[in-house]
């Protein structure tokens, strides 16, 4: 079996890229013939297409890619298999995804949402993300690194770290966070929220607003946003060195942090929808909040990143759920529980880290999608 892996690569910190390349890694290491090249890189994918010739070629991205990771390598006579994410509405491509022979999306979730949006779900076969159970591992509070990372963040050895980390913290839940720490403050153990964002522009005014959130509820002090830039390397230290990993995200087709801090024996707070329904099992490796709102909308305007001219306005016939809110309650609830029990955080922490190698380990995940490429595309 001869696989070209297209995401960006090099890999960039981002969900995407780590997605790709840890699929790219498993198949080296399970002997696979593989090759990884940028997705929007023509020439050099034209290149690979035409000593290599490989059997399948996987793309990572979300529909708006279809361009990079499905026009491209057909143009050439080469198979393509996207690997998808969701972001709400698949608004384009259709006919083209349709007339594939297989997709692979990365939950249940995103299945549904792709179906929905008029795409086969019998072309479609859910491939969870790995993760790297070899550097995202339980460490000892007496570590070195750990000590090092919560000096650092200016966090006291005996007050609890609540972390969450992504492209920007609203996202992630982190205001419905800040909410319900606000209804606890008084009754839990001291403590420090960290919100661990990535620089860049969109997220500066969102961060502004997520502290001024903060101030509101009082809670101003225990808050840290940290916005600078990082590798993947630190990013084991920085949950490692957390207590509680909290992220009821409003929009997740899979969750890789809320894996990745149970891979390192954290208990995780999330929500009860969307990809974290395939990832974290309630009352054992998380507690998941209910939803409390959804956020619907009836028409989305769309440009030529999705394939339209600019302002082009998509009016739904039946109103879509593009975002979601956890219930600031159950947060609270369930985020006191564990601040007050360590034994529980324990258990619930080595519970996470035993799904996660089982099911979401990199090369478990290379398995399967050799697995995927033998029984639907008949590659060997």
């Amino acid at each position: 079996m001869k696989v070209l892996v297209l995401y960006d690569y090099p890999p960039s910190p981002g969900g995407l890229a780590t997605q790709g390349d840890l699929l790219y890694k498993g198949l080296l290491e399970m002997g696979v013939d593989a090759h990884a090249v940028h997705f929007e890189s023509a020439q050099e994918k034209e290149w690979y297409y035409r000593w290599f010739e490989p059997d399948v070629v996987v793309g990572v991205g979300y529909w708006g890619h279809t361009p990079h990771l499905v026009l491209h390598p057909q143009r050439y006579g080469i198979q393509p298999v996207p690997w998808l994410v969701a972001d709400g509405y698949i608004a384009n491509y259709q006919e083209v995804l349709n007339a594939l022979p297989l997709i692979l999306v990365t939950s249940n979730w995103v299945k549904e949402m792709y179906v929905r949006d008029g795409i086969h779900g019998d072309k479609i076969e859910v491939l969870p993300v790995g993760c790297n159970t070899d550097a995202f591992i339980p460490f000892s509070k007496d570590d070195p690194k750990i000590i090092a990372v919560r000096e650092a963040l200016g966090i006291a050895p005996d007050q609890l770290m609540i972390l969450t980390v992504g492209g920007d913290a609203a996202s992630k839940g982190a205001q419905e966070v800040m909410q319900a720490l606000a209804i606890i403050d008084t009754k839990a153990p001291d403590w420090k929220y960290v919100c661990k964002v990535w620089p860049q522009p969109r997220t500066k005014l969102q961060n502004l607003a997520d502290l001024e959130l903060a101030t509101h509820l009082g809670i101003d002090k225990n808050v840290i946003y940290t916005t600078n830039t990082i590798s993947r390397n630190f990013i084991p230290y920085l949950i490692g060195a957390c207590d509680i990993y909290a992220a009821p995200s409003r929009l997740e087709g899979f969750g890789m942090p809320q894996v990745e801090a149970g891979a390192c024996g954290k208990p995780v707070i999330s929500l009860r929808a969307m990809g974290m329904l395939d990832t974290l099992i309630h009352e054992k490796t998380a507690f998941l909040a209910e939803v409390a709102k959804k956020i619907v909308v009836n028409e989305v305007i769309l440009g030529t990143e999705s394939g339209f001219e600019e302002n082009h306005k998509i009016a739904f016939a039946t109103p879509r759920t593009v975002d979601y809110r956890a219930n600031v309650q159950d947060i609270a609830k369930y985020m006191l529980i564990l601040m007050k029990d360590e034994k529980l955080r324990d258990t619930m922490g080595k519970a996470a880290r035993e799904h996660v190698v089982k099911h979401f380990d990199y090369r478990v995940v290379a398995r399967q999608f050799v697995s995927i490429m033998q029984d639907k595309l008949g590659i060997k």
